[in-house]
């Protein structure tokens, strides 16, 4: 299931609320651990017997703010057991599973508890009775670092595919642009990349230097590759404003 853009028209008692996990998603079938592209994704085997033989959608999640490493971390070919300890899956989903989004919540937990792994938990679900508490949950989570909510309905039945039944909420818009240069550093950030050139769907181009770390500075996205940005509408000429650098785009 992908989800739509939060709607400010709906009943947000109707629904249960968590995290927006800035992770890998991730989906077990059973027997493997498969990416959003369709790739397997080669985790240890320690990790894996511990989840059980049922369906899982979910997010391999290190920490907030922390995706690059984390992408880092399960692109692996060959799975470093040390890396891979630090990593949870973060399971929001029981694809295929009969009932209510609110049943499966409770399956979701007892399946936890009967699998007793410090590797497999639930995205926390709660309740939020109206919208002024929803918008003040969205500040609390975003000033330690949260990248925003999902809306999840109470009685929804599982589908693929996007559904308006699940929600996103961030304060900010996010898309994805190509990397197709870079503006040299200046000052502290001399002999560094000093911002990503970028190109726009609809072909215009600007640059990105908010957001990039000083790894990312001396080893910067390959020209070619997709990155995900955040930013606040478009200036009268057409383009982002206020871009952030958030990551590189996951095609994994």
């Amino acid at each position: 299931m992908l989800a739509e853009v939060y709607r400010d028209n709906i009943d947000v008692q109707q629904y249960w609320v968590s995290e927006k996990l800035d992770g890998v998603r991730a989906f077990w079938d059973g027997k493997q651990l498969i990416s959003r592209g369709g790739q397997l994704i080669a985790a240890p085997a320690w990790f894996v017997t511990a989840l059980p033989a049922q369906k899982l959608d979910g997010e391999l999640w290190l920490g907030r703010n922390k995706f690059a490493e984390t992408l880092s971390i399960v692109s692996k070919a060959t799975p470093v057991d040390s890396e891979w300890r630090q990593i949870s899956y973060y399971i929001f989903e029981l694809p295929d599973a009969p009932g209510s989004f609110s049943e499966r919540i409770t399956l979701m937990q007892q399946l936890v508890l009967q699998q007793n792994s410090p590797y497999l938990k639930l995205v926390p679900q709660f309740r939020l009775a109206s919208k002024k508490q929803l918008q003040a949950k969205l500040h609390e989570l975003e000033q330690v670092g949260a990248e925003g909510l999902m809306l999840h309905h109470q009685d929804a039945a599982y589908t693929t595919g996007r559904s308006n039944a699940l929600l996103k909420l961030k304060t900010y818009q996010d898309t994805e642009a190509e990397v197709i240069g870079y503006r040299p550093g200046k000052g502290k950030y001399q002999g560094m990349v000093g911002a990503l050139v970028v190109k726009m769907p609809d072909g215009k181009t600007f640059a990105i230097g908010s957001g990039l770390t000083d790894a990312l500075r001396q080893t910067p996205p390959e020209i070619g590759s997709i990155i995900t940005y955040r930013y606040n509408g478009y200036t009268r000429s057409g383009l982002s404003r206020f871009a952030r650098f958030l990551r590189v785009h996951q095609t994994f």
